[in-house]
């Protein structure tokens, strides 16, 4: 009884809130932003979803001036572009147990700088392969009931060492070369993000949505920043990024943090989610952060495209796209595709749509299927897309178009990765090495 008493003044109180503009709770900048958000103009209007394309003739045509493998901000494999144009056919498959929560998060395969492949299993064995389709090692350090978790690995490496972070609270350091165990500690909560390397420290966010900084020598932990805590323990994966002696990292509430990487300050913070956050909280979804000329891009599955100022958390501009696909920058030009199966290609300097084509709805099969793009890597001729249904599409970088389809798999697959001249694509219990 107590609590529907409370549920009614809470819901009085908004409700006068909400309608009573000189209860001095609105200024009036918030009341302008209020009228404007029902102007905004958005690219897809449910109506339109599959009608508007822009520019569809404009042809663009990238530089020569694309990396071999294109590893950047600390190991964000592919973050860039690549120099590829494989046939796209399978070479040899690296194999390990099944993973049976697959289609439950986006898998991450590890390129070293000495050209070898990391990945793990089921039972959270890590495994190390040479690009030659060799097993250098693998080992497991959980116990039967932790193997019984299905435990969650995420990778970050330097020359030496092999840094893990899991989904049950662990976290280690393994000897790269060899794949013996140099320490391990417990967490107190899970982890949940991408793992980024400086010099001998690394950086990890865990479900408690708190960026740690730990020792790679003994995993002590050097310091810690807290965000806000939330209520909901999202499954998205966060994205950290280390620039200019600043690690920059997002949490579930949508929150862009810069701290200073050696003492943990903050610098400065951006809230990219409105007030209505709470309302999405169970599906927002943010890309992978990716860093250009000072400028941070990224964005979400809310309809939401953004480029912030690296050096003071100003936002430069916003874009009505619906994506939580890594986008890629090349020449003045940000790439994303949207969960609709658009692809576009960004002014970066201003945020203008320089192209839009609809790329799932020109392949005619595909018209009525819920199919869900994956991810995608630019080259400097062609964009390849990796589908939920297993299928990768290759678009021609200079229209804009699909011209070709390939079937990598029956299911889902993940997004693409380039490595000297061939391609890899992980699925449920393999990794594919095509050319």
């Amino acid at each position: 009884m107590n609590k529907l008493f409370y549920l009614l003044v809470i819901f009085l109180f908004l409700s006068s809130c909400s309608l009573d503009t000189k209860s001095g709770l609105w200024t009036k900048t918030e009341e302008l932003d209020s009228e404007n958000k029902n102007l905004e103009v958005k690219i897809f209007e449910e109506n339109e979803i599959y009608e508007r394309e822009l520019n569809i003739d404009l042809k663009i045509k990238l530089r020569n001036n694309f990396k071999k493998n294109s590893f950047i901000n600390n190991l964000s494999n592919n973050n860039g572009v690549v120099n590829f144009d494989g046939s796209i056919d399978k070479i040899k498959k690296f194999k390990f147990s099944k993973i049976d929560q697959f289609d439950n998060y986006q898998p991450e395969l590890l390129i070293t700088k000495n050209n070898n492949l990391i990945f793990f299993d089921d039972k959270g064995t890590v495994l190390n392969f040479s690009s030659d389709n060799e097993l250098i090692w693998k080992n497991n350090y959980y116990s039967k009931r932790e193997k019984k978790l299905k435990p969650i690995l995420y990778f970050a490496a330097n020359e030496k060492t092999l840094v893990v972070a899991d989904s049950i609270s662990k976290y280690y350091a393994i000897n790269i070369n060899d794949g013996k165990l140099n320490w391990i500690n417990n967490n107190i909560a899970p982890f949940n993000s991408q793992i980024k390397i400086f010099k001998d420290k690394f950086f990890v966010v865990d479900f408690e949505n708190i960026l740690r900084c730990f020792s790679i020598k003994n995993g002590k932990e050097i310091w810690n920043f807290k965000t806000e805590k939330s209520f909901i323990k999202s499954q998205q994966k966060l994205s950290l990024i280390i620039n200019n002696n600043r690690v920059i990292f997002t949490n579930t509430l949508g929150d862009i943090s810069s701290l200073d990487i050696e003492t943990g300050n903050l610098i400065w913070q951006t809230p990219t989610q409105s007030s209505d956050i709470y309302e999405n909280y169970f599906s927002l979804k943010n890309s992978d952060l990716i860093s250009e000329n000072n400028t941070i891009y990224f964005s979400n599955n809310q309809n939401e495209f953004f480029a912030i100022d690296q050096r003071n958390g100003v936002i430069k501009w916003k874009q009505n796209l619906n994506s939580n696909l890594r986008p890629t920058y090349a020449d003045n030009l940000v790439f994303t595709i949207t969960l609709e199966g658009y692809f576009v290609a960004i002014d970066s300097r201003n945020g203008n749509i320089v192209r839009m084509t609809n790329i799932i709805n020109k392949i005619k099969k595909y018209k009525k299927e819920n199919i869900k793009p994956i991810g995608f890597i630019v080259s400097q001729d062609k964009v390849y897309l990796s589908l939920s249904n297993g299928r990768l599409i290759i678009i021609e970088t200079l229209t804009g178009k699909p011209i070709d389809i390939k079937k990598i798999d029956n299911e889902k697959i993940s997004r693409p990765y380039v490595l000297n001249n061939d391609m890899y694509i992980i699925k449920d219990n393999a990794i594919l090495k095509l050319n």
